[in-house]
């Protein structure tokens, strides 16, 4: 893959780069946000380390442009251990995963691995239906009513869970398991931000969520009308 690194502290960002090269991906660095940002948007890079702390323009606004842009480059964003409302905000700003500081970088090879397969095992081949939305798997594309809807990656695995079995009820954990294959240990508040994004995203006036929420349980994908 190839992989932008944007990180201020030069010792952490060499590491970085260094470990990702040796599992054979492409890298670059920068360590200035609005330099981050300008890299990203000119080379669309399949993925993103991003720190949240940076000059010019911190993370989150890096972020939140690129996603203003359409670019769909997977991003794992570097917060401070423990700094759950980043993480938080993270995730709902568009990002793919988090690593908290100080982190192990077996630990983050390992996530840039999970994110890289683009679904994991789940099929890439078909088209699926669910009512009036449409997903084209192969190409990444959803849309409802014929009206395309913008999904990060990580959203689009999610909902695809959900369309290849509208009406059943999945839990969390299995959520989890099936999108992150056990890799590591993620909190359920991870699902509720992604479960969240997307009901924002589908949402239609005057119609109930398609994500349901199924007390006690988790969530089920009802069928458009």
């Amino acid at each position: 893959m190839r992989i932008l690194v944007i990180e201020d502290e030069p010792d952490l960002a060499r590491h970085i780069a260094a470990a990702l090269t040796r599992q054979g991906h492409t890298t670059a660095v920068r360590k200035d946000g609005l330099e981050g940002l300008n890299a990203a948007l000119d080379t669309r890079p399949d993925l993103i380390v991003l720190d949240v702390n940076l000059p010019s323009l911190d993370g989150f606004s890096v972020l939140s442009r690129l996603r203003r842009q359409h670019v769909d480059s997977r991003v794992i964003i570097l917060t401070a251990r423990g700094d759950v409302e980043s993480r938080v905000k993270g995730l709902t700003s568009g990002a793919d995963d988090y690593l908290a500081k100080p982190f192990s970088m077996d630990e983050l090879v390992a996530r840039v691995q999970v994110l890289g397969r683009r679904g994991g095992t789940l099929n890439e081949t078909d088209i699926l239906e669910a009512g009036d939305l449409v997903m084209d798997v192969p190409h990444r594309k959803l849309t409802r009513h014929g009206e395309k809807i913008e999904l990060s990656p990580r959203e689009f695995e999610v909902l695809q869970i959900f369309m290849r079995e509208p009406g059943r009820t999945f839990t969390r954990d299995e959520i989890c398991e099936r999108i992150w294959q056990r890799e590591h240990q993620y909190d359920t508040r991870t699902v509720e931000i992604f479960i969240m994004r997307l009901r924002k995203k589908l949402e239609v006036d005057g119609r109930p969520a398609l994500i349901q929420t199924v007390r006690g349980v988790g969530y089920q994908l009802i069928k458009p009308e």
